[in-house]
């Protein structure tokens, strides 16, 4: 689901209003080093920014996987849901289901979002997090989109909210590894969605949206459920439930593969 998850980035994006101003353009490490001073104005320590920062270069496949996007679909539903939602990863989502049983009861008591929906989301994801959760480096990512002009103070946003989640001990630089707009995660969170939403459900003291089952449903439970969304209501197309996943997709095509998968899960 990476390559669709980038392309919805942007619209997420797009509701940010962020007060951060390095400049744009020119020279690579002049920006990076007004980035840098700002990040430890914002209370990023100098050795996170320093690690973080230090030698690091602008992505040209980043840039042009970006530049040759098409922010719209082609597919009808039917021939979207076809592609995504097959016996395979119903039978596979259904094992889940059962294996977190008990994970799943606690979050739906604390969070008022069904299992069902949880376990499609991050079936259509990243396969239950068994598939491919992107392989690029996410601040050099983030670094190279903020530097392009385009929508800059927006990755400029999503590269301080990566620098935070080094910062509070979720993630190492070495598992700060994601997709082409920055995604990370078994549910992949952009980073600023990672600081808002990100919960300890396991308690060991961090958020870790890559290996912490516990941690990746929960999240994705409280960004769902800040935005509205209700336990036992209906979440077809039209209801509140529905609008309330637009925080996690705008693509209307996209929350209506998350309710047909859903309803496939409990056998309806």
């Amino acid at each position: 689901m990476l390559a669709f998850r980038s392309l919805v980035a942007v619209a997420i994006l797009s509701f940010a209003s962020p007060a951060l101003a390095a400049r744009c353009g020119g020279d690579f490490n002049t920006f990076i080093a007004s980035f840098s001073a700002e990040a430890q104005s914002a209370g990023v320590s100098g050795a996170v920014v320093s690690q973080a920062l230090s030698g690091v270069t602008l992505d040209p496949a980043v840039l042009s996987f970006d530049r040759r996007q098409r922010y719209t679909f082609n597919k009808s539903f039917e021939q979207y849901v076809a592609t995504r939602v097959g016996p395979g990863r119903i039978n596979g989502g259904r094992a889940m289901l059962q294996r977190h049983a008990a994970l799943l009861s606690r979050i739906e008591q604390q969070y008022g979002v069904p299992r069902q929906i949880l376990v499609a989301i991050w079936g259509l994801e990243t396969d239950f997090g068994k598939g491919d959760m992107g392989k690029l480096p996410v601040i050099r990512t983030l670094a190279t989109l903020a530097h392009d002009c385009r929508r800059t103070e927006l990755f400029q946003t999503e590269l301080m909210a990566a620098l935070k989640i080094v910062e509070r001990g979720d993630l190492t630089l070495r598992d700060l590894i994601g997709a082409f707009a920055g995604e990370i995660g078994q549910t992949q969170f952009l980073p600023s969605s990672y600081i808002k939403y990100g919960v300890d459900f396991d308690g060991d003291g961090r958020v870790d949206l890559r290996h912490s089952t516990a941690d990746v449903l929960a999240s994705t439970a409280n960004l769902l459920h800040t935005n509205g969304f209700k336990m036992g209501a209906s979440y077809e197309e039209g209801s509140a439930n529905f609008d309330a996943m637009r925080e996690w997709n705008r693509a209307v095509i996209y929350r209506k593969t998350i309710g047909y998968f859903a309803d496939q899960l409990m056998g309806r």
